[in-house]
Parts: C-alpha cells; structure tokens; sequence
C-alpha cells in the first residue's frame, strides 16, 4: 500500500531497492542507539542521582561482559554496515559490458544529451525499460552533478575529465533529473526528465529522430575537417599511429609510460596530446578548435573503427 506521505521517491531502477533498504536500516540503527543512549542517560541521571548532601556512592570496578558487549555488538554492526555498503558502491561503479551508451555533456545550465545513433536531446534522456544505461559525462564550465531520484543515481560531471554513471530502469514512467551540485545562479533551474520507454517505443523513437547523422558519422566528418588523416593513415603507416583497432588497447607513450586506451585517453589525446613510443611528436593540440561534443564525437567515430587488435602494447 503506497504510502500517504512517502519519504521517498518512486523506485525506479534494479538498484533502487537495495539502496532504500540500507537507508532504512541506517535509520533503524540511528534511532535505537540515540533512543538507548539518551534513555540511558536519563534513566541514570534519576536512578542514582544523590539523595544526601554526604552519600557516597558505591564504587563499581567493571563488568567484563557488559564492556565485551558494548564492544563487539558495535562492530559487528559497523562491519554489515561496511561491507553492505561496499557491495552496493562497486556495483554501482561496473556498468554492464551491454550497457546502452549515451553521453552527457553540462553547461551552465542545462543538460545536453548526445546518443551514438545519432539524436540529440536538451534536458531529456530517453531510455528503453529493463536494458542497462551507462552515461558518459563531462562538462563544459563548472562542476555539476547528474541526479535521478528515483533511480538512486547521482555523479559529479567534473570539467577536464570523463565521469560514468549507469542504471537499469525498471518501471515506465517520466522521472526528474536534478542537477545535484550548486552551480551558479540558475542551479534551480538546471533540471529535465529522464523518460522511460518499452523497448518497441524505444526503438519506434528512435526511428523517428534518425534524420540526423549518428555520432561515429560526425566525428569523421570533423576528422577530415580537422586534418587528422593528414598524418592517421589508415590502411598505410604515416607520421602518427594508425586507430584502427586502437581502441581498448595499451598504448606506450615517449616517457615510458604504459596507459590504456579509452575514452579519457583519446579525449587527452586530442586536447593535449602526448608523444607515443616510436612516432615523432608532431600533433597539435586542439585544445579551443572543438568543443566537448565534438571531441565525443572524434571519439565515437576512433571507437567506429575496429574492435582491439591482438597485441599487448601498442608501440605505432
């Protein structure tokens, strides 16, 4: 039975549950133990409160089984709390390797949505019920952060670097989504709607917005812009290393350093790149010429080109 005055928003996501449950039972062990405590204190404070002016109260040496309880009980119940809590956070951090990916990019103040088949959206996100969401973000100006209540979510969108978030929504409906980090002026209004679909009325929405290019189709359109086949031939060896493939891969820089390449090292690649093991360090950064939307895009479109080769480190 739906409560009168419910305390939370509607349960929404396949993590929903969980997390409402460790709330719950974080409150549970709020209010005993400040129960217990302040009874305790007051029932002290009248039961051996002095009676006259020259009573000397009886001295008590310890209770090794009362200090042992006081003790163990305590921790245990912080271990549950510890290692519930810890279960939850993880799986809240490893998106589905199927995740449906979309990207999400914040600017003082609204919220601009970018799926790989191509539709754009400005404070809207629809998504199909039942099938795993993983959204990469990052924004344009200051920190903020993406919040849906009712899917229990929330992550900062941090300037500079990418930020993931993932859900399975469960239940059809339309669902706030709040910008959870004070962000100026217009904080208030930096909200939407995160939409929920069935999977036919999914796929029928996205059918109807196909009129515009997907993302991978932009990006290569903006790498020819750009110049960057200049020196990334692909198919042939020219003065920077080939991308088929690149992917998911290790790459080896001129330092030495080993990192792998995923979305943070392209989008760094890009705006500031750094020399890679056997390659002249030729590329200019385009740090000012391309917006966040775009380097999502180029990124996209390097993704578009082929799945990891078989190699351990990438030496072009």
């Amino acid at each position: 039975m739906a409560l009168l005055f419910p305390i939370q928003p509607p349960e929404a996501s396949s993590i929903s549950v969980e997390w409402d449950y460790y709330f719950y039972l974080l409150t549970a062990v709020t209010v005993f133990f400040s129960a217990l405590i302040f009874g305790l204190v007051f029932y002290f404070a009248i039961k051996y409160r002095r009676r006259e002016k020259d009573e000397v109260p009886p001295q008590n040496e310890g209770n090794l089984p009362l200090e042992l309880a006081w003790t163990v009980i305590p921790a245990g119940i912080c271990v549950v709390l510890f290692v519930w809590s810890s279960v939850l956070f993880i799986r809240t951090q490893r998106p589905p390797a199927n995740a449906t990916e979309v990207f999400v990019v914040a600017k003082q103040w609204m919220w601009k949505v970018q799926h790989p088949e191509g539709p754009r959206e400005i404070n809207q996100l629809h998504v199909p019920v039942g099938e795993p969401v993983k959204l990469t973000m990052t924004s344009e100006d200051v920190i903020h952060d993406f919040g849906v209540p009712a899917f229990r979510v929330k992550k900062d969108v941090v300037p500079g670097i990418y930020s993931t978030e993932w859900f399975t929504p469960t239940k059809v409906g339309e669902y706030h989504l709040f910008c959870d980090q004070y962000c100026g002026t217009g904080h208030s209004h930096m909200v939407g709607t995160v939409v929920v679909m069935s999977p036919e009325d999914y796929a029928h929405w996205l059918a109807s917005q196909m009129n515009v290019q997907p993302m991978a189709e932009r990006g290569e359109r903006l790498f020819g812009q750009l110049g960057c086949g200049t020196c990334h031939v692909q198919g042939a060896k020219g003065s920077g290393p080939p991308l088929e493939g690149l992917y998911g891969t290790e790459v080896k820089l001129q330092n030495g350093q080993t990192v792998r390449a995923d979305d943070e090292y392209l989008r760094n690649a890009v705006l500031g790149p750094q020399g890679v093991a056997g390659y002249p360090t030729l590329m200019p950064t385009f740090q000012g010429q391309v917006n966040e939307e775009e380097v999502l895009e180029l990124i996209a479109y390097i993704k578009s080109l082929g799945p990891p080769v078989e190699r351990k480190v990438a030496q072009q």
